[in-house]
């Protein structure tokens, strides 16, 4: 078969950009039989990263797809026929879409699949998107998307729920296919490089520390976090416990809480306690995750939660929200909260930080759950997608 696929999604430093990256280069490793065609657009395909072994086609798009897709952007017309004008210049079986940010329409005589992670901009529109306006263009996308494909992926049973509920689709049309983390993620000892590396985001190797994974959004409900840590550091015993919060604040394109948390942390009087490192490449993010004490994701909704697994794969104890997939994903490896209720988290915390003998437990059980999400694996089960779906 000839594939082709939308990786515009493949520079973005969100769970879809990784998540684009991590399934296109498992797929490409392990099929030697399909031939691929990746499409993108100008500024996408100047990036070094993307595979060498597959062809290209750049569409002459003004915009890139990611800043068109944006909290504050819209996608013009001209630039959603200049990337459909250029999938029509190709005789392709099968296109794929790895996520419904970048959607454009395909008007090409051939099967399309599109993958759509989460229902979340359609359950909390208030926490993504600044403006009536942008809620409905998203809205737009994802009917134009959904009624265009044969088949939606998504990554995980819950979203698969939530997709078929909303859309009322037949389950048929949707499968799941799941995520994983990258190679990259593992257990570490602790040793010089890792000190200089926590040293560079101003975290002192032999502090205690609660960390954050992923978008600075209101929908990750990172106000509970820190109103609930505010409460953790008021009790004696855990005083010099600090919190890091790992994640994109000054470039992602996304609608950002930053602000307002600044300005909750100056009201609660506990700045100095809370790092914001900015973005993190994955190479000093596996020695955070190796140095904290605990992994705390109060997100609201997940698709999956990609860092739940990261934070597995190291062996960092696991504490998040029981709400969307994020209890199907850390199994009995983790303890769960309320995320709207901050004492919950509050309890939670100072349980599994004030006992040794429980993170010591939960750190083996999610080694070991982590062991379940594989790239290779999730790769294969798409590629028999692709062949099912093709016919």
């Amino acid at each position: 078969m000839r594939i082709g696929v939308d990786a515009c999604c493949w520079s973005n430093r969100r769970g879809f950009g990784r998540f684009t990256r991590e399934l296109l280069r498992a797929i490409i490793a392990a099929d030697r039989t399909n031939e691929y065609v990746f499409f993108v657009d100008q500024e996408t395909a100047a990036n070094n990263g993307l595979p060498r072994d597959v062809q290209l086609s750049v569409a002459a798009t003004r915009v890139s797809p990611m800043q068109a897709a944006s909290a504050s952007g819209r996608r013009s017309l001209r630039d959603l026929w200049a990337l459909s004008r250029q999938v029509m210049k190709h005789d392709l079986d099968l296109f794929f879409f790895p996520a419904v940010y970048s959607f454009f329409p395909i008007f090409n005589r051939t099967r399309v699949i599109v993958t759509i992670h989460d229902m979340i901009a359609d359950h909390h529109p208030e926490a993504v998107f600044p403006s009536r306006r942008l809620q409905l263009f998203w809205k737009a996308k994802q009917y134009a998307a959904v009624r265009q494909s044969d088949l939606v992926l998504t990554v995980s049973d819950h979203s698969k729920r939530q997709i078929i509920n909303y859309f009322r689709l037949p389950e048929r049309r949707v499968r799941v296919i799941s995520e994983a983390s990258s190679a990259v993620f593992k257990s570490l000892p602790r040793d010089k490089q890792s000190e200089q590396v926590l040293s560079r985001y101003q975290i002192k190797a032999d502090e205690r520390f609660l960390l954050y994974v992923g978008g600075i959004s209101p929908h990750k409900n990172l106000k509970v976090l820190i109103k609930a840590f505010q409460q953790l550091v008021g009790n004696a015993s855990f005083f010099n416990v600090r919190l890091v919060l790992v994640g994109d604040y000054k470039h992602d394109t996304f609608h950002s809480d930053y602000p307002q948390l600044k300005q909750q942390l100056e009201t609660l009087g506990i700045k100095d306690k809370v790092i914001f490192t900015g973005f993190v490449e994955d190479s000093d993010l596996v020695h955070i995750y190796n140095a904290a004490s605990i992994l705390v994701l109060p997100s609201l909704e997940e698709g999956f939660g990609l860092p739940v697994v990261e934070a597995m794969a190291c062996g960092t104890p696991v504490v998040c929200s029981d709400r969307g997939s994020l209890p199907e994903v850390l199994g009995a490896a983790g303890r769960y909260f309320d995320p709207y209720q901050e004492q919950t988290l509050v309890r939670v915390l100072q349980e599994v930080l004030g006992n040794d003998a429980l993170r010591v437990e939960m750190s083996r059980s999610g080694l070991a759950r982590s062991e379940e999400f594989r790239w290779e694996a999730v790769a294969r089960k798409t590629v028999s997608i692709f062949s099912e779906v093709a016919g």
